[in-house]
Parts: structure tokens; sequence; C-alpha cells
């Protein structure tokens, strides 16, 4: 058994044993989940929306709070540790060629590409966008980039700087998901996918398995953009789990965000809590007890308050109110739900991570499966990005 596969097992153990803490909707619930626990449920309420805030942005804070409730608390949270910084290789990149990214998203390609191992071989640049990644790849390790990107658009601007910056770069105007890119895979070749959300970069461990690609690095994201409706496992490993996987699962390892200012987070509670009452206000109305999903709304609206804003969600639902409705009672009672809502998503922060390492571990497994030599760990710091996971997997020795 290789250490990926123990370590799968090890945190599968823990998620599917303490799944009540967080395989659920926080806002389709009335109220707090745990009925059994109510001690707990109590000590929730008593944090304050300040320190609510600290321990949602502070993992080892959460942990210390959660151990007397959550005995395995602990235990999630060093497991996640097992899995570090990746070595990294300081690479020079001419000026000028930062020309049009995003400073962000500018740290997160060098990052990537330095912990690269210089294989040799030519490079074929998955979900490639305009090519930003492709342009490092060529100019730190002068070999060839084949770019595959379905938006034919990108694919002409991605041309156009190519040819400026003189690098060897060929796009490929095709879908990932039909068999065209089939044929932008080879065997000699080092596949990347910086961000590739969902069944993109699932689609390319695959096709990369199965023509025996020499080498496939990876950085997943957006775990939930999967075409069917549950997670479908790729390891032998996970095919043995309990666990069943919803869209709705899939979004937590997303929900790690920056602080926020006083006046977002403001935004957030009237648009939500107001979400949360007109939600109370259709069950009682409907007779039906369930959750009702309602379209985005244009921010300006929530200025008009919480009358105006259930007038415009019943229409676009279809519901005829009553003229004699309390919307004072029921925004007091959306606030009211809105408080145990965020503490029961504060509740499923202790997983996020566990469970984005679980999904990061299913992939590695496959590819050990495989027969490729696995590596799996951090390419960057949480602040340039949270999704800063990479599987970086070779057949043969692994460069150091």
């Amino acid at each position: 058994m290789s250490n990926y596969v123990e370590l799968f097992h090890r945190l599968d153990a823990l998620l599917v044993k303490n799944r009540q803490f967080w395989q659920f909707m926080p806002f389709a619930e009335r109220g707090f989940v745990w009925p059994q626990h109510a001690q707990f449920c109590q000590w929730l309420m008593t944090i304050d929306d300040s320190q609510l805030q600290l321990l949602t942005h502070d993992i080892n804070a959460l942990t210390a709070a959660l151990m007397p409730w959550i005995e395995d608390a602990e235990l999630l949270t060093h497991l996640t540790t097992e899995i570090q910084p990746l070595n990294r290789t300081v690479r020079s990149v001419p000026q000028g060629f930062d020309c049009g990214i995003p400073g962000r998203k500018w740290q997160q390609i060098i990052a990537f590409n330095e912990v690269l191992p210089p294989l040799g071989l030519p490079w074929l640049e998955w979900c490639a966008g305009k090519g930003y990644l492709g342009r490092v790849l060529a100019v730190s390790h002068q070999q060839s980039v084949t770019s595959l990107e379905w938006q034919q658009q990108l694919c002409i601007d991605g041309e156009q700087a190519a040819k400026q910056l003189e690098l060897n770069i060929n796009f490929v105007h095709a879908d990932a998901f039909s068999a065209d890119s089939d044929d932008a895979i080879a065997t000699e070749q080092h596949a990347v996918a910086l961000h590739a959300c969902g069944d993109l970069h699932v689609s390319l461990l695959q096709r990369v398995a199965a023509k025996k690609g020499a080498a496939v690095s990876i950085s997943p994201c957006c775990y939930h953009l999967i075409r069917q409706s549950h997670y479908q496992p790729m390891s032998a490993a996970a095919m043995t789990s309990t666990l069943v996987l919803s869209k709705h699962d899939l979004r937590l390892p997303l929900q790690e965000t920056v602080t926020a200012g006083n006046r977002v987070r403001q935004l957030r509670f009237v648009e939500v809590s107001f979400r949360l009452g007109f939600d109370l206000l259709q069950r009682e109305l409907n007779n039906i007890d369930t959750y009702l999903a309602i379209p985005n709304v244009q921010k300006a609206l929530l200025t008009q308050g919480f009358e105006a804003f259930c007038q415009w969600a019943a229409f676009k639902k279809g519901i005829e109110l009553p003229a004699n409705i309390d919307f004072n009672m029921w925004q007091r009672q959306g606030e009211k739900r809105f408080a145990i809502t965020e503490r029961m998503e504060l509740v499923r922060q202790l997983f996020r991570r566990p469970l984005e390492i679980w999904l990061a571990l299913d992939r590695a497994c496959f590819l050990e499966e495989q027969g490729y030599k696995v590596v799996l760990g951090s390419f960057c710091d949480k602040p340039i990005t949270p999704r800063n996971l990479l599987i970086h997997a070779e057949r043969g020795d692994i460069a150091k």
C-alpha cells in the first residue's frame, strides 16, 4: 500500500465518521442539524461576530475551539499537514512576459512553474486560455508548447502574443472533452493544467494515462463542475469509500476566502438574511418544508428593503403573496436563521481542507494505479491562492 493510499483511507475514515458535521446544506435547514448535541449548539450561539471572523480564517484556532465537541478535530487538521510544500527552483522570466496578466495570477504561474521538474519534454497546456502559463514554460524551459483551448478568440489572442514574444507555442482550438483533443496528447510530453475545473482536469488525467504520457502536472480546481449528478471516484481506493458526494459537498473545498471588509460583510448579511427570511415565508405559504432556490439579485434591490425583495422573489417563482404578511417578523426570522447558518458553516470549515486533500489523493492514487510515480504537495502559499495543491506524476524516477 502506498503512502497516499494509506493517507486516503485515514482521511476517508474520519470524513465518514464525522459526516454529520459537514455533509449537509446549512442554508436549507431551519435550524441546527444536531439536536442530539444541544450543548454544542448553545456554545455555537455564544460565538460573537468578531470571534466568528477570527475562527473562519484561522484553522488552528477553529480546531482548538472545536476539539471539546468533535473528538477527531485535531487529528483531521494534523493529517492535512502531511501534504507539504513542494521544492521550488527559481527560474527567471524576461521582463514584459507578465503583460496583461493579473498580479495574483502571475504569481500563481511563476510558483507553479518553479515546482515543475525539468524533464526536457515538450509541453501540453490543457485549457490554456490565452496561454499565460505556456509563455512561461516556453521561455524558461526552452521547449515547444501545445496550448489547447476551446474558445477560439482566446486562441487567436494567445497566438498573437506568442508571435510577438517569439515563442514556440502552437494553439489548438478544441473541446477538452471531445475526441479531437486526443490528438494533442502525445506519449513523450509533459501535460500541465493550472486550475482546470472539475471534469476538465479529470479528463486530462484519464487521457494521459490511457496514452501512457511521460508526465502530467495539475492543480485541481472547482471539483463541483462535473457532468454527473454526484462525484465519480477515480481510484480503486476511493471506490471502496462509502462517501457519496453531491455537487454541494464538492463546493466545500472552495469556500476558503480572503478576509472581507465591513461593507462586503454587511451586504452579504442583508442578502442572505433576506433570502432565508423569504424561504421561511414561502414554506409557510406553500405548506411545504423545502428550501426554494431563487435567482441572483441586483444588489440595488436590497436597498429597497425586505418587502421589496420578497415581492421580487415571489414574482420570479410564481408565488402570490397575500396582503396581510408581517414582513418585519419574517425579516427577523431570516436574521436569526442567518446567525445559525453561519455557525453551521463555521463547523463545516474544519472539514474543508481534509475533503480537498481526499479529492486530490483520489487523483494521486489513480495515477499510481496507472503506473506513475506521484508527488502531491502545495506549490504556493494560500494568500496567492487557496487552491494551492499540485499533483505531479511521471513514468520513471521523479526528478528531485
